[in-house]
C-alpha cells in the first residue's frame, strides 16, 4: 500500500510538474496575443482552464500510480506507461506550440496526435488497471473539446 501512494504521488507530482511549466509557457501569451484571436461562441473563460487543467494533471497523475504500482517489470504497464509519458509529451508540446510559438495550426496537428495517443493510453490502461483508465475519461473528453476549440480558433484566424 505504502509502495502504491508513492507511485502515485510521484506520477501526481510528475503532471502537476508539466502542467506548471506548460501554464508558464501559456501565461506569457493569454494576456496579450490569446485576447486578440478571433474564438467560437463556445470558447471558456480564461478563469475555467486552470483548475480544468488542476484536476486533469491530478487524475492522470493518480491513474499513471496506479498503473505504475502493478509493476514496471511487467510489459503490459512498461507499455501503458511508455503511452502515458508520450502523451504527456505531446500534452506540454501543445502550449509551446499553440502559446509560445502562436502557432494553432502547428498545435492542431499536435493535438490530433494527443488525441491519438490517449486513445491508446486508455486501451492500455484499461489492460493494467480498469480504474485507472476510467480516471483518464474525464481528459480524453477535455482534449476531444480542446481539439474542437483549436480548430475553430485556426479557422477563424
Amino acid at each position: 500500500m505504502k509502495k502504491k501512494l508513492l507511485y502515485i504521488a510521484i506520477s501526481v507530482g510528475v503532471c502537476l510538474v508539466i502542467g506548471f511549466l506548460s501554464s508558464l509557457v501559456t501565461q506569457s501569451s493569454v494576456n496579450d496575443w490569446y485576447i486578440t484571436l478571433n474564438k467560437p461562441v463556445f470558447n471558456p473563460p480564461n478563469w475555467l482552464f486552470a483548475p480544468v487543467w488542476s484536476i486533469l494533471y491530478v487524475l492522470m497523475g493518480v491513474a499513471a500510480g496506479l498503473v505504475w504500482a502493478k509493476g514496471f517489470y511487467h510489459l503490459w504497464v512498461k507499455t501503458a506507461l511508455y503511452h502515458f509519458g508520450f502523451q504527456l509529451l505531446l500534452n506540454a508540446l501543445w502550449s509551446i506550440v499553440f502559446f509560445g510559438l502562436k502557432e494553432p495550426l502547428g498545435a492542431l496537428f499536435i493535438i490530433i496526435a494527443l488525441l491519438v495517443m490517449l486513445t491508446f493510453t486508455f486501451k492500455w490502461f484499461k489492460v493494467v488497471n480498469k480504474t485507472a483508465a476510467y480516471m483518464l475519461i474525464p481528459y480524453i473528453l477535455w482534449v476531444s473539446f480542446a481539439t474542437l476549440l483549436n480548430y475553430k480558433i485556426w479557422e477563424l484566424n
